[in-house]
């Protein structure tokens, strides 16, 4: 006999896949979880091999009327139609973000047949990295070690030579900065570690909520920027807001609750003759008008009951 005509020689090739893979049964709870699962969601297989995947953030995204949470998910429409189904959504990862994924659901049929389960695999749809955007190999100094996207430095050099093609080629440019308010309090109430985790979360989700041309970079020790290179002035509070609903919607689970931060909004149009003080002047003093929506969002920086992980 073969050796791959072993079954767990099979198994241990499935499991070691860098594509994610699960396998579910007809209750859709999950008997396999591969290597690949864990390293993309975080979720080790001891803590969901026997798990559902309904109601629970191990599959897909957990966010209220979420369709992949519903009897019409990929893998229950695989199921019923007896077709692989193919989609794109969220996947929560355990530290609190979100990841896009490209999702492929097949059922599984026994020897005579009957469909007896299904299997989902998933790839990460990855945003564009600092490397990438600069054609180049990285450097020292080049990536925050705190949220993993650009450090300061590179992106106020980012956004200077954006500056410069305007001049240069009239290319557009526009910032958008995202200040989490309070920052310093939580980091003292709930520890540095935790303070670490949630500036991933918001890092995280901004490269996954823009485009691959755009530019995500750390500015200061509680500000992020966007910089996005044709967006037109009039669109940025919609840009802004859309991204401010996501990153409400997200967070760190720490101590058996859910933390987040409420984030304020500032954006500008670089124009003809700007500097970079001059642009930031302006993104700065839109930051500045944003302030009295604090209290109003400071109600989503109190801690929320976890529904379980």
């Amino acid at each position: 006999m073969s050796p791959f005509q072993d079954p767990e020689i099979l198994r241990s090739v499935l499991e070691s896949l860098p594509t994610g893979l699960c396998i579910l049964d007809m209750q859709k709870k999950i008997v396999l979880w591969s290597a690949g699962a864990e390293r993309i969601t975080g979720h080790l297989r001891h803590e969901v091999v026997g798990r559902g995947c309904v109601g629970e953030p191990l599959l897909h995204c957990d966010q209220q009327d979420c369709e992949w949470c519903s009897e019409d998910c990929p893998l229950a429409r695989a199921i019923k139609t007896a077709h692989p189904i193919e989609a794109t959504a969220l996947l929560r990862h355990r530290a609190g973000y979100e990841i896009p994924v490209r999702v492929c659901a097949v059922p599984v049929h026994n020897a005579h047949g009957s469909i007896i389960g299904a299997v989902e695999t998933f790839e990460e749809l990855h945003a564009v990295t600092v490397d990438q955007r600069e054609g180049s190999a990285m450097v020292p100094g080049s990536v925050d070690d705190i949220a993993g996207v650009a450090s300061p430095g590179l992106t106020r050099s980012y956004l200077r030579e954006n500056l410069e093609s305007l001049t240069e080629a009239h290319a557009p440019c526009a910032v958008i900065c995202f200040r989490l308010e309070d920052l310093d309090h939580f980091r003292h109430s709930c520890g540095p570690e935790a303070a670490l985790g949630l500036l991933r979360v918001v890092a995280h989700t901004l490269e996954g909520a823009l485009w691959r041309t755009d530019f995500v970079g750390r500015w200061s020790d509680d500000q992020f920027l966007a910089i996005l290179g044709s967006c037109r002035e009039e669109a940025l509070p919609s840009v802004g807001e859309r991204i401010r609903r996501l990153l409400a919607g997200n967070g760190i689970e720490w101590w058996g609750e859910k933390r987040s931060l409420p984030v304020s909004i500032g954006h500008a149009t670089a124009q003809p003759g700007d500097t970079l003080e001059t642009l930031m002047g302006r993104v700065q003093q839109s930051l500045a008008a944003a302030t009295p929506q604090r209290a109003q969002a400071a109600a989503t920086s109190q801690p929320n009951q976890s529904s379980g992980s």
